[in-house]
């Protein structure tokens, strides 16, 4: 699909299951990699449990799928240096922009409900699903993360910080040992979820590193992938079933 937007025009995946209807409406956000086989397998599953989904290629802005070359892994300088080009100009502001882009989207689509959306992101889009929540407060109802990565630092940008502005009921499965989100930040981000006083999980995912959810990951842990994914449909299942 192409999704016009204020920067210009995205790109992405529309999914909707195959039975006639209407569908509550979710957003699914990669990880770093983008858009490929593994991403587009956990995006029809969710889809298949009875949602319409839309899985925007976040980084439009520098190019459209496939984003790595073949061979590229994690650590590499080539990578590294990909990273930074594909994360640079996803600025806070940028990913406010793009919600209003993404949500006027999906609400338009025939296949979806009218009424609140969800939405999960994986790595670093676990920060774009607070940045949306706290952008759409009124139209996202249910927001996850996981293996989510510096949700909480001490930059005047922090995701944490958007709390105050959010509706939506939260759920947080972390890694172990992750660089990205480490126990120190996991712990002070909890004590900011506590302070908010909204509805939110957050726990550790015992033996799970950065990545398990995902097939083509180093990482992929499939006994606590199965858990994550049994989380979140339990929370769009309460949040988003039945909502018109």
């Amino acid at each position: 699909m192409e999704i016009r937007t204020p920067d210009g025009m995205g790109d992405g995946l529309f999914y909707q299951p195959e039975r006639n209807g209407s569908w509550p409406g979710v957003f699914f956000f990669t990880d770093i990699t983008g858009i490929r086989t593994s991403q587009r397998a956990m995006a029809a599953r969710i889809c298949s449990e009875g949602y319409a989904l839309l899985m925007p290629n976040l980084f439009y802005r520098t190019g459209m799928p496939p984003l790595f070359e073949p061979g590229a892994k994690f650590g590499d300088e080539k990578f590294t240096k990909r990273m930074a080009e594909l994360l640079s100009p996803l600025t806070p502001k940028a990913i406010e922009r793009d919600a209003d882009s993404y949500v006027d989207f999906l609400a338009r689509q025939y296949a979806v409900k009218k009424g609140p959306f969800g939405a999960v992101g994986l790595c670093v889009s676990g920060a774009t699903v607070l940045r949306m929540a706290a952008a759409r407060p009124d139209q996202i109802a249910a927001g996850a993360s996981f293996h989510g990565g510096r949700l909480y630092t001490h930059a005047p940008a922090s995701p944490h910080l958007l709390l105050p502005r959010i509706k939506a009921r939260l759920y947080f499965g972390h890694a172990v040992k992750d660089n990205s989100m480490p126990q120190e930040a996991i712990d002070n981000f909890n004590r900011a979820l506590q302070a908010w006083g909204g509805k939110y999980e957050s726990e550790v995912y015992a033996g799970a590193q950065h990545g398990w959810t995902v097939t083509d990951s180093p990482a992929y842990n499939p006994p606590q992938a199965e858990r994550a994914f049994k989380a979140l449909m339990k929370l769009f299942a309460e949040t988003l079933l039945g909502a018109s």
